[in-house]
């Protein structure tokens, strides 16, 4: 049967509607449904499948990507996870390396097959694994980081992969060229000095700083401009949800007021692949679908998806080495 992609998804059907296989498909979704080492609101390892869900409903063509499904988009199964004992952090770090280490093995084996991977958790957490398979196969990488929060917290809690230590993780254990971040809210200090002191390997641009210059009369495009000057030629987007404003991801486990609009961030990376930078890989994250199933969130989180994957395929056509 030849697919229609104006007509309804079926209730059965992979991520968007589609029903591509990993084989066959350009962009390979690796699910993580796992947030032992959330710290306030939980929710997030219901993600995956409420954004799988969603997705079905989200129209396939877009106005900025095009066609992104023409080149196949496939979700892998959801895996399962050993369950802590307890929330103590001796329970809960030897599972999470296992998680990571499981992430980090299931994207180099589709990257080395020559598939756009990206990740969809879960927990913040979970993207360690998957910007390290990154790392490794692209020398030079940066990481744009879309977050209401530095993470970068030294094992907060005592969890070795905490969600508030994901780029602290990132910076100090892989071989990223730069990391810059995005929509940032919310910090301690101890964060803010490892910023300050980071030679420069870590650009953050503060939510507070970059209104404060939007009401002095600089456009998004023109800080849009300055973000994307402090990338290295191949990018990887990290996203966690709560980057945005918190009216796109109510549920979510930490939100901050602030933030920044859907058009905002989509704009942004767009913006990385129109100067002609590389989109190699992303990750979403903690997406938390409302328990009275008005799947709000997930909604907004499967529109953020299809405009990575979009944004992805587009950077891979334009440099396709």
């Amino acid at each position: 049967m030849t697919f229609d992609p104006n007509a309804a998804a079926s209730p059965d059907s992979g991520i968007f509607g589609l029903n591509d296989t990993p084989e066959s498909a350009r962009v390979v979704l690796v699910p993580v449904p796992f947030e032992a080492t959330t710290s306030y609101g939980g929710g997030t390892s219901q993600g995956p499948a409420a954004i799988l869900e969603a997705s079905r409903q989200v129209d396939l063509f877009d106005i900025e990507t095009g066609k992104p499904y023409e080149a196949g988009i496939c979700m892998l199964p959801l895996p399962t996870f050993p369950a802590a004992a307890s929330r103590e952090p001796e329970a809960v770090n030897p599972i999470s390396r296992q998680v990571n280490a499981w992430v980090r093995d299931t994207c180099a084996k589709w990257l080395a097959r020559g598939k756009i991977v990206g990740t969809v958790g879960g927990d913040h957490s979970i993207s360690f694994g998957a910007i390290w398979a990154h790392a490794e196969t692209h020398p030079g990488l940066g990481v744009l980081h879309f977050d209401a929060h530095a993470d970068l917290r030294h094992a907060y809690e005592g969890f070795e992969h905490s969600h508030a230590s994901i780029m602290d993780n990132v910076v100090r254990r892989t071989k990223i060229a730069r990391l810059v971040q995005v929509g940032i809210r919310d910090l301690s200090e101890e964060e803010h000095q490892a910023i300050a002191g980071s030679g420069g390997r870590i650009v953050t641009f503060y939510d507070a700083e970059l209104a404060e210059a939007r009401f002095a009369g600089e456009t998004w495009a023109q800080q849009c401009a300055r973000i994307v000057a402090a990338l290295p030629q191949l990018v990887y987007v990290s996203f966690d949800i709560d980057g945005l404003d918190p009216a796109l991801c109510p549920h979510t486990g930490t939100k901050v007021p602030g933030g920044l609009s859907f058009q905002m961030a989509t704009s942004l990376v767009g913006a990385v692949v129109k100067s002609g930078r590389k989109l190699v890989g992303f990750d979403l994250t903690e997406v938390a679908p409302a328990p009275d199933g008005s799947e709000w969130d997930e909604n907004v989180g499967a529109r953020i998806l299809y405009k990575l994957v979009g944004w992805s395929i587009l950077a891979s056509d334009r440099n396709p080495t």
